[in-house]
Order: C-alpha cells, then sequence, then structure tokens
C-alpha cells in the first residue's frame, strides 16, 4: 500500500499525524525561545490589573482607573499590529530590544506620576507609550512555532501549548500583582512589571537563531508586504478576538470591585486566578485531541459556550457561585482562542503571520480596554457586579459577527505545485 508524505513530514518526527505535547517539546530548538519567552510575557498578564489598583489606591475611583488602563490596552491594540508587521519585516531583535527599553521607563513613568496625584491627563500621557511598546512576546513565539512546525499537525497542538502557556501566565500574574500591590504597596506590581519586562524581553531577544526569517528588502527574500488584516478571515477573527477582550477586562475590574465590596480585597487575584486555570486546563485537554470537526465550526461551538457563560456572570452575588461561573467562563475562552490560532496559520502567508498574531493580541487587548473603561463606569455609576454585563454584550455581539461570517474562515489553498516550483513541499512516494 502506498501513501504520499511531505519530506518534511518524512524529516521531522514533530511532524507525525498524531499531536502529542511530548513530541512538540522535542521539536529541535523549541526551548531555546520557550523558557525565555515565558518569563517575557508574564507581565503581560499583571499590567492591567497594576494600572487598576495603582490609581484607583490613588485617585479612588474605579472610573479613572478603568481610563488609565484603557488608555495603556487601546495604544497597544493600535500598535502592536505595527509592531508585528516590523517584526516580519526587519527581525523580531531589532523590534524587541528598544521596546522593552520604552516599556520599562514609560511604566516607571506613569508609577511616579500616579503616586504624585498628578491629573487624570497626565497619567494618559504615560500609559500611551506604555502600552504602545508592551513586547508582543505571545505572536513572535508562535511565529517561530510556525517556521518549525510549518505544514505539521502538531500546529494545533502548539496553538493549545502556547494558550496553555498565556493562560498559566494569567493564573500567576493576577495574583503576584494583587499580592504586591495589597501587601508591599499599590506601586510594587507596576514595578515589578517593568522590572520582568526588560530582563525577559532581552533574554528573548538574544535567542537570533530561532526567530524567522527576514523577508524585506535587503533580507534572504524579495517579498511584497500586504497587511494581514486584508485577508477576510483575520477581520472576522478580529472581531471574535474583540469579543474575548471584553471578558478580560470586564472580569478585571468587575472582580476587584466586588472583592472591595465584601471587605476582601486580596481575592481578587485568587477569584482571577481561577479564571485563567479554567482557562489552562481546558487548553491542555483542547490540545491533546486530534480534532476532526473543520476549525471554523469548532470555533462557533467553543464561541456559542463563551457567550452563554459568561451572560451568567453578572447573577453571581457570592464568592463560590462568581468562582464556579468564572471556572466555566475560562473554561469555554480557550477552545476559541487556540482555535482562532489555528486558523491564521491556514489564512496568512508566513511572511505576515507575526502581523496576524499580533492583530488578534491586539483584539484583544482593545476589546479589554474597552471593557476596562464601561465596566468601570457601571461600576461607579450603578449597582455591584454591573461591570459583569460588559463581558456578556460583548461576547454576544462578537457570537452574531462570528456566525454570520463563519465562512470567511475557510483557509484558501496555498503550497501547491506551480510551473517554477516554487514554494511547495515536494511529494515522496514510500510503501
Amino acid at each position: 500500500m502506498e501513501s504520499t508524505v511531505t519530506t518534511e513530514s518524512a524529516e521531522n518526527p514533530s511532524a507525525s499525524s498524531r499531536p502529542g505535547y511530548g513530541q512538540l517539546l522535542r521539536t529541535r530548538g523549541a526551548w531555546t525561545f520557550l523558557l525565555p519567552g515565558f518569563a517575557a510575557r508574564q507581565p503581560f498578564a499583571m499590567l492591567t490589573l497594576s494600572i487598576v489598583l495603582l490609581v484607583q489606591h490613588t485617585t479612588g475611583s474605579y472610573g479613572a482607573a478603568g481610563a488609565a488602563a484603557a488608555a495603556t490596552g487601546v495604544s497597544m491594540a493600535l500598535f502592536a499590529p505595527y509592531s508585528g508587521r516590523l517584526a516580519d519585516r526587519y527581525g523580531q531583535r531589532a523590534v524587541l530590544v528598544p521596546g522593552v527599553l520604552v516599556h520599562t521607563l514609560s511604566g516607571l513613568s506613569l508609577t511616579a506620576l500616579a503616586l504624585a496625584h498628578a491629573p487624570l491627563w497626565a497619567l494618559f500621557l504615560a500609559a500611551v507609550p506604555t502600552g504602545a511598546s508592551v513586547p508582543q512576546v505571545g505572536p513572535m513565539v508562535r511565529a517561530r512555532w510556525g517556521v518549525k512546525l510549518q505544514g505539521s499537525p502538531l500546529m494545533t497542538t502548539a496553538a493549545a501549548f502556547e494558550s496553555v502557556t498565556d493562560e498559566l501566565t494569567f493564573v500567576f500574574g493576577p495574583l503576584l500583582a494583587t499580592a504586591l500591590c495589597t501587601a508591599v504597596t499599590p506601586a510594587a506590581g507596576l514595578v515589578t512589571e517593568g522590572a520582568l519586562t526588560l530582563v525577559g524581553g532581552l533574554l528573548f531577544a538574544a535567542q537570533k537563531s530561532t526567530q524567522p526569517q527576514v523577508t524585506a528588502d535587503g533580507g534572504h527574500t524579495r517579498v511584497k508586504h500586504a497587511s494581514a488584516l486584508r485577508v477576510p478571515g483575520v477581520r472576522v477573527l478580529v472581531v471574535t478576538f474583540l469579543g474575548i477582550g471584553s471578558v478580560f477586562g470586564g472580569m478585571q475590574v468587575s472582580l476587584a470591585a466586588f472583592t472591595e465590596s465584601i471587605g476582601e480585597p486580596g481575592l481578587n487575584g485568587v477569584l482571577y486566578g481561577v479564571f485563567a486555570a479554567g482557562n489552562m486546563l481546558s487548553g491542555i485537554v483542547c490540545g491533546a485531541i486530534a480534532w476532526k470537526i473543520a476549525p471554523q465550526y469548532r470555533l462557533v461551538a467553543g464561541y456559542t459556550a463563551l457567550a452563554i457563560t459568561a451572560s451568567a456572570l453578572w447573577t453571581a452575588h457570592s464568592v463560590p457561585l462568581l468562582a464556579g461561573l468564572g471556572l466555566l467562563v475560562g473554561m469555554s475562552i480557550a477552545p476559541a482562542l487556540i482555535t482562532g490560532y489555528t486558523l491564521v496559520e491556514g489564512l496568512v502567508p508566513a511572511a505576515a503571520r507575526t502581523e496576524a498574531f499580533t492583530w488578534l493580541t491586539g483584539a484583544v487587548a482593545l476589546g479589554q480596554a474597552a471593557a476596562v473603561t464601561v465596566a468601570g463606569q457601571l461600576e461607579d455609576r450603578l449597582w455591584n457586579g454591573a461591570g459583569f454585563l460588559v463581558p456578556a454584550a460583548g461576547t454576544v455581539l462578537a457570537l452574531v459577527t462570528l456566525v454570520t461570517l463563519r465562512s470567511r474562515l475557510v483557509a484558501r489553498r496555498r503550497n501547491v505545485t506551480v510551473a517554477r516550483g516554487v514554494g511547495h513541499r515536494v511529494p515522496v512516494t514510500v510503501d
């Protein structure tokens, strides 16, 4: 009996038909970027919450705290795709090194201004460069996996592994930020975030051997750079990830307000950690399954579960109930995130993949920023827990868009044989 496989699958054992974390982690050179990448992305989970806790402490207003955090999120969302495109064009190291330096200095400036009780507009001035310079380590790691595993069924496993890694940071990040801001000093969260960004980012940037090949003029290949946002499927995914961002932002503010109202502010990190733990555990399971269902259908199914569970958050009025619902929401987010990132591999050419990933990351940040702002205003002006209405509205609206435009998520065929014999893998017949 004969079968046709690609030369890449034949030469790379990680490209076998059965996905698994063990196979993934045995990919040659993977650990050289995974370990520093984990350290560099840890601060991302601390930034927004650290700003909220610091500014709320110095101003006494969740609305002001949400607005300052939102300025950071919006600027990150606007600049992240541009950062990703520069990384695709000139290399990740060229973008990352100056970025972490600017981010650290801007974050320290924001901390100093908040402690000095500076007006809100001054906080905005510092928040904008802080957000704009957030290092896009997660998308950069995903792009490196794309190079290592191009065409391999392990891409879905890699997407799941990255989602689990992200959520692991969101388990420890909020706990660390809350502990530092409540037990040490309200400024300790942002100061630690800046230090971790600087050290982790520089270590990751030093791993030059695993970064994707530079494809700009003067590099190894001459290509035309078109924005990843021109791909219709990417635009659908951006809207989908905006809804996911509304969950993160709405829960951060609303959980902080809820725990403050019951006199247990330290529970904020615990409750958010339960939410992130659900996401992480669900991601582990998703990555271990060899899916036979088309990814666009998996995305719709996972997102439906997310919208349903997120819509129930505002009804919770006790710590156990809120923890249980938060766990279910987290378990619903992971399938949507993993499938969305997996779809990028088929929708976007490799030369624009870092940019595509940063569009999705930026969409989460923008949704989070909008949710933090609106949820903060609702918590200030309405009842405790009103901010939980934001995740409900955000996910339902995104689900409607996703269901309506799901056909745009079907990948167009690439890597086929062409007359010049460029851009495809040669089939090899084996017994």
